[in-house]
């Protein structure tokens, strides 16, 4: 007989929600142990179902692991109960809890939501994207194998039409998801109606911004690896970069050096740096955006073409592209691009690069480089974003909080912040 998946974690909450936090913590420290120990055959599946190489799945799985470790040991004391006057404030999970999750980072999306709220007492229904079926199955197994029941990460194999029902099911209590803005208002207003919590973490379009005193070449390359990670493929990765005129140049000669070395290359050879996009229609909208942007006068110094090599135009690969003399109202300043296109600003000063860093309808990200750490501070405290790093890549951290305001959703996953989204905080006053 079919198992019915959310049939089974509701079944499952139920006992789960009463279970010690040091069996949950267990648990997930198992699970820790198996996405280290699986990480190759986890990074050939990820690299076979959406083009990532091999070298960067492992560390995704990696990564994955270190939030089950993080939530393990931190997770009872985040949820502890908070004496407060003659009330205690208590954290009890919610129940079943819908995620809906893309195919970019098809592991660590998954894991950062999964681990805090598993953690929590909640269950999981995983709808992943429909690309990533074997993804969606290999973690599914791996939470069954690390907690030793099947109850409490079910995955489910809808269309995306079949997701609204899903969404208003009564058994349904929150909803989590990742992904585009257009589809994220979506979730929100299914979400909305039937009054289930919701955390949305959608596009961006962050800014990288490059003050006149900044260290050149490693700003250079800090900025490069965040435009080209994942082959740029990344709601997180660095895209607009506004440069300071006075080392506007350098940094961009140093920028295409930085990016000319990612070469496209087989994701099963752990020696690549630079894989195939997704699926060929979304690289035919990365170079709409690119052309469109050069016909309005941007410059392009390096790649943005569609490769005429048959195997590289198959696949899809998209060549690392330098674009310079970017400004507002081209699609690769006023749009998220979606791959490894970097749009190089020239700014005269601060005020400046800070006033075109959020004119965006986006929020998510961002970056700051400069050599004085109180000047690169008051210029990130002025970015409208949920996160700006100075003078490194913007990551994600399981220790930290990770969201977006604007158009880049709302909620938090990681941090005290993520595990608190999926709890009723309940008062109990004498």
């Amino acid at each position: 007989m079919a198992v019915d998946p959310l049939a089974s974690i509701t079944a499952g909450f139920r006992s789960w929600r009463h279970v010690p936090f040091a069996d949950r913590a267990d648990g997930l420290l198992r699970a820790a142990e198996l996405l280290e120990n699986g990480r190759d055959e986890f990074a050939r599946i990820m690299a076979a179902e959406m083009g990532k190489p091999v070298a960067e799945g492992r560390s995704e799985a990696a990564k994955c692991a270190t939030a089950c470790r993080h939530y393990a040991k931190h997770g009872e004391e985040m949820l502890a109960p908070v004496a407060q006057g003659e009330a205690t404030l208590l954290h009890q999970p919610l129940g079943p809890v819908l995620a809906i999750m893309p195919w970019n980072f098809p592991f660590w999306q998954v894991f950062r939501f999964a681990a805090p709220a598993l953690m929590a007492g909640n269950t999981v229904l995983l709808k992943h994207a429909s690309n990533v079926p074997r993804c969606a199955r290999a973690i599914a197994g791996l939470v069954a194998g690390a907690f030793g029941r099947d109850d409490l990460l079910q995955a489910v194999f809808v269309s995306g039409k079949e997701v609204e029902p899903l969404i208003a099911d009564p058994r349904i209590r929150a909803v989590t998801f990742t992904g585009s803005t257009g589809a994220g208002r979506e979730v929100a207003a299914v979400a909305g109606r039937h009054l289930k919590k919701s955390v949305l973490e959608l596009g961006g379009s962050d800014p990288y911004l490059v003050l006149d005193d900044a260290d050149v070449a490693k700003a250079a390359k800090a900025c490069a690896a965040a435009r080209m990670v994942n082959a740029g493929q990344s709601c997180i990765a660095g895209k607009r970069f506004l440069v300071a005129a006075a080392v506007h140049d350098a940094f961009t000669a140093r920028l295409m050096d930085e990016m000319a070395a990612w070469v496209p290359g087989d994701p099963l050879d752990p020696a690549t740096k630079l894989g195939p996009l997704a699926r060929a229609d979304l690289r035919d909208e990365l170079h709409a955006q690119v052309a469109a942007s050069v016909a309005a006068g941007a410059k392009p110094l390096l790649g943005g073409f569609i490769p005429s090599d048959p195997e590289l135009r198959e696949k899809p690969y998209y060549p690392a592209t330098v674009l310079s003399e970017v400004a507002p109202g081209m699609p690769v300043f006023d749009e998220e691009t979606f791959g490894p296109v970097a749009a190089v600003v020239r700014v005269k000063d601060d005020a400046e690069a800070i006033e075109l860093a959020n004119r965006t309808p986006f929020g998510l990200g961002g970056a700051v480089f400069s050599a004085d750490p109180r000047r690169a501070r008051r210029v990130a405290e002025a970015i409208d974003s949920g996160a700006v790093a100075i003078n490194a890549q913007l990551a994600s951290d399981a220790r930290f909080p990770f969201g977006g305001i604007k158009d880049s959703g709302w909620g938090r996953e990681l941090g005290r912040h993520g595990i608190l989204e999926f709890v009723n905080v309940k008062t109990i006053r004498l």
